[in-house]
């Protein structure tokens, strides 16, 4: 059995909420410039076309820096430190985002902001999950943390925006990075294994590239691709619509409360078993295909504000359940890594599909025709997860082994 490194400090109660009220700020900061991002956009004249293709530009961006920064973080085996640094190129290259004097050194900026940010949450679930590991404590705990940071950060800057303009945006998300940052200091760091391999290329590929998790990242890419689209242009829709930037902040409000219940649920409720977990996933790409339905079918920013509370539902569950499915498939040394090719799948490939095709089919035949894609998307999705899922109960599934790892979970 792995020993652990002793000279470590002891995760005690102090340390636990430092990470708490990390997940909150940082992910109440990036709710600010995902949410409000694409309105200042818009001000300074940037057509939906543009707007896509500049966000498309970071997602693509993340497809090299997910796997870099999750490579590095389980080599360095400190996770935190990397996590530090990731949080100070996205403090700084932000701030070039907002005060760029070009549409191209927006563009410039925006890739190298991706470069740091795009990672950041990827690596935060490794963060909790080498935290908890062997305390009894729930991923779902602390990761609602998240959520909450995400929806009340969206809503209390609504009004300010729309009272101090799109402007205020950079500094309102400059403060939350710099309070996430005080909170990841002071988190001590992580007891590590002292039998744990060395992290080598040649047994990152071995390990990652094998066909079920391929199978099971491309699906996702399948089912993540509208919610990218979603989230977006959704601010979008509702000012197109005739919404103001507080109802836009309402909507991400809705979208996220209620991760907080689904987390403590899934927490409760959800085993950590293959069969299950792939079961959960065919329900929840068959919700998002109804989510998409009545986004098809809204008439008014209200109904959009309303629809997203089944974000919490559909996103949530399939954050939590994928989060869990992955560390089924990867085993412990290379958690980090396969969080983040989880990751560079949902929010990286996706999100340069949606930006580019999402863009072209929003400004040419508007977000209903979008929606009704984004149906078609999730339903092959929900076809496709049901078939591993038959595949699984007749045949099992054995992870890759590497002898030279040692044991591993085999959580079925």
């Amino acid at each position: 059995m792995a020993q652990l490194d002793r000279s470590a400090p002891v995760r005690g109660t102090s340390s636990l909420t430092s990470l708490k009220l990390y997940n909150f700020f940082i992910y109440g900061a990036i709710s600010i410039f995902a949410g409000f991002l694409q309105l200042y956009l818009q001000e300074i004249g940037m057509t939906k076309l543009e707007i896509g293709s500049l966000m498309a530009i970071g997602p693509f961006v993340s497809l090299f820096a997910n796997p870099f920064w999750g490579f590095w973080s389980d080599k360095s085996r400190n996770i935190r430190i990397v996590l530090m640094m990731m949080m100070g190129g996205t403090f700084v290259l932000a701030q070039g985002v907002f005060y760029a004097p070009s549409y191209a050194w927006i563009y410039v900026a925006m890739i190298f902001f991706y470069f740091f940010q795009s990672p950041l949450f990827a690596q935060t679930n490794s963060l909790i999950l080498g935290y908890i590991d062997g305390t009894g404590q729930k991923f779902g705990s602390f990761r609602l943390w998240g959520s909450l940071g995400w929806a009340l950060t969206a809503v209390a800057a609504g009004p300010v925006i729309d009272r101090f303009g799109v402007s205020s945006v950079s500094i309102i998300f400059a403060c939350m990075i710099a309070v996430a940052f005080i909170f990841s200091v002071l988190l001590p760091r992580q007891p590590i294994a002292s039998d744990t391999p060395i992290v080598t290329f040649r047994r990152f590929g071995k390990v990652m590239f094998n066909p079920y998790f391929m199978i099971f990242i491309g699906l996702g890419v399948l089912v993540s691709v509208p919610n990218a689209m979603n989230s977006t242009f959704m601010s979008l829709y509702i000012v197109e619509m005739g919404g103001d930037k507080q109802m836009v902040g309402w909507a991400i409000f809705t979208s996220s409360i209620l991760e907080v219940g689904v987390f403590l649920l899934l927490d409760r409720l959800l085993k950590r078993k293959m069969s299950i977990l792939l079961g959960s996933l065919i329900l929840v790409s068959l919700l998002f295909a109804l989510r998409w339905q009545l986004m098809a079918l809204a008439n008014n920013p209200m109904e959009v504000v309303f629809i997203q509370l089944m974000h919490s539902v559909t996103f949530g569950g399939y954050f939590y359940v994928g989060t869990q499915l992955t560390m089924l498939f990867i085993p412990r040394p290379y958690r980090s890594s396969g969080q983040a090719v989880y990751t560079m799948a949902w929010g990286g490939l996706s999100g340069v599909i949606a930006g580019l095709f999402g863009g072209w089919l929003f400004q040419s035949f508007g977000a209903e025709v979008m929606y009704n894609i984004g149906v078609f998307f999730s339903l092959i999705g929900a076809a496709g997860f049901a078939i591993m899922w038959l595949w699984n109960r007749r045949n099992g599934y054995q992870p890759t082994v590497l002898t030279e790892m040692g044991n591993m979970d085999e959580d079925k």
